[in-house]
C-alpha cells in the first residue's frame, strides 16, 4: 500500500478531463476480478449513491419583507405548518410535518406534508401561503396571504439534520395485526421484511472509518451541489463493527445543506407512509477519492460482507427483540428465513435510482463539472448514543 494520491492532483485530472471514475458497483466488480491493488491503480474516484426517504430533512426559506413589514409567528404553506420562531420572514419547513386542516375544513386530511411542499417548490410550482404576525412598532402588519414560488423568495435551501445513515435496521412484524411504520407497512406473522439502506451502494458503507468524508465535503444533493455541514443527529460512530469496519446497525449520520433552487425534481420527491406520515425521497451521492489502497479496500466491500439487524416492530419499545443479523446479499435476494419461515424482503431505498445517482455523479466528474473539496474538519468518531429512558406514566 505504498502509492498515495493527493486531492489536488485528482482535481487537476478532473479539470483536464483525464480522471478515471467508476461507480461503486463497477469498482467492486473490478476489485473482485483483478484484486484491490490493481483496481486501485486503475481508478481514481468511486461514486456512491442512494435514493431513499429521509424524514429528518427540511428547507429554509426567506420570503423577503412585505410593505408594511410583518414579523411572522404562524405560517402555513399549502396547509403545512412552517416554523417561524426566528427572524421576521425566515421559515423552516420540515419534510415530516403533516398538513393541517383549517378550522372550517371538514374534509379528510390530505396525504401530504412538508416533503411535498419542498418537492413542489423545487419543481417550480406556485403554492399558497398564509401567515399571521406579531404586531410591533417596526412590524405593523398582522396578516399575509400570498402565493410563492422558488423564484419569488430570496433563499430556499435544504438543511437536513440527519441524512445518509451508515447502515440501518430491517423491520419485521411478529405480531398478529398489520403495523404502519416509518419503514412502510409491516405485515403480521412475519409477512414481510423491509430494509432501508442501499447496502454496498450506500455512501458511508464505502467509507466506514470516515477517512474521506468530512465537514465541508462537496456532494450530489437532490440533483444539485450540496455539502456536508456537520455530523447528523443520532450520529453514533461507536456502533459495533465487523472486522471490515462496517457497522452492524445504525451508526454515523450526516447533516447536509444545499441550494434547493438548483435541485432537480426527479431527485427530490414528496412521499407519504399510510398510517405514519409524510417524508421526502431524496437522491444523495458521494464521490470517494481513492487516496490510498486502504480507502480502495473499503470501497471494494460487497453486499455479502455487510449486515443489518432484523428488528421486531410488534414490540413497542426503543429496544426491540432481534432475529439476529442478515447480510445485504440475503436482503437483496428477495427472501429471508426467520424461525424456519421464508419471509419476503423489499428495499425502502430504490436500488435502481441509487445506481442512477452514482452514475450521474460519475458523469459530472468525468466532464469536469464537479471537483472534490478537502474537508475543513473530520467528523466526530467518539459519539455515544444517549436516550431519554426516564418515563413517568402521568406525563
Amino acid at each position: 500500500m505504498s502509492t498515495q494520491r493527493t486531492l489536488d492532483a485528482i482535481n487537476e485530472r478532473i479539470r483536464r478531463q483525464t480522471i478515471v471514475v467508476e461507480t461503486a458497483e463497477a469498482f467492486k466488480a473490478r476489485a473482485a476480478e483483478a484484486g484491490v491493488t490493481a483496481a486501485f491503480e486503475a481508478v481514481d474516484i468511486v461514486t456512491t449513491g442512494t435514493f431513499e426517504p429521509m424524514e429528518s430533512s427540511g428547507a429554509m426559506l426567506n420570503l423577503g419583507h412585505t410593505d408594511p413589514p410583518i414579523k411572522i409567528r404562524d405560517c402555513r404553506i399549502d396547509g403545512v405548518p412552517a416554523y417561524a420562531g426566528f427572524g421576521a420572514v425566515d421559515l423552516y419547513i420540515g419534510a415530516g410535518q403533516a398538513t393541517e386542516n383549517s378550522p372550517n375544513d371538514s374534509s379528510p386530511l390530505r396525504e401530504r406534508g412538508g416533503g411535498h411542499v419542498i418537492a413542489d417548490l423545487i419543481a417550480g410550482k406556485a403554492l399558497p401561503l398564509q401567515a399571521t404576525g406579531q404586531v410591533t412598532d417596526c412590524y405593523p402588519r398582522g396578516r399575509l396571504t400570498n402565493t410563492i414560488t422558488r423564484e419569488t423568495i430570496n433563499q430556499f435551501y435544504l438543511f437536513n439534520p440527519r441524512n445518509l445513515y451508515q447502515n440501518f435496521i430491517v423491520g419485521v412484524n411478529g405480531g398478529d395485526r398489520p403495523l404502519a411504520t416509518y419503514l412502510g407497512p409491516l405485515q403480521p406473522n412475519l409477512g414481510n421484511a423491509v430494509y432501508a439502506n442501499s447496502g454496498a451502494l450506500s455512501p458511508l458503507m464505502n467509507d466506514p472509518e470516515l477517512n474521506v468524508v468530512g465537514i465541508g465535503s462537496r456532494i450530489f444533493l437532490g440533483g444539485g451541489v450540496g455539502y456536508i455541514a456537520w455530523e447528523g443527529t443520532q450520529h453514533f460512530p461507536k456502533q459495533r463493527r465487523l472486522p471490515n469496519q462496517t457497522p452492524i446497525g445504525p451508526a454515523a449520520t450526516l447533516a447536509l445543506i444545499g441550494d434547493a433552487k438548483q435541485m432537480q425534481p426527479q431527485w427530490v420527491r414528496g412521499c407519504y407512509f399510510k398510517g405514519y406520515g409524510p417524508s421526502l425521497m431524496l437522491g444523495v451521492g458521494v464521490a470517494i477519492p481513492l487516496l490510498n489502497e486502504r480507502i480502495a479496500t473499503h470501497c471494494a466491500v460487497q453486499d455479502q460482507d455487510l449486515v443489518a439487524p432484523v428488528m421486531d416492530f410488534s414490540i413497542p419499545r426503543r429496544v426491540r427483540p432481534t432475529f439476529g443479523l442478515v447480510s445485504y446479499a440475503q436482503l437483496k435476494s428477495g427472501q429471508l428465513t426467520l424461525n424456519g419461515q421464508k419471509v419476503r424482503t423489499a428495499p425502502l431505498a430504490s436500488i435502481y435510482l441509487s445506481r442512477q445517482v452514482a452514475s450521474e455523479l460519475k458523469d459530472w466528474l468525468t466532464t469536469g463539472q464537479f471537483e472534490l473539496t478537502q474537508p475543513v474538519a473530520p467528523l466526530a468518531r467518539d459519539r455515544a448514543f444517549l436516550s431519554q429512558d426516564t418515563w413517568n406514566p402521568q406525563t
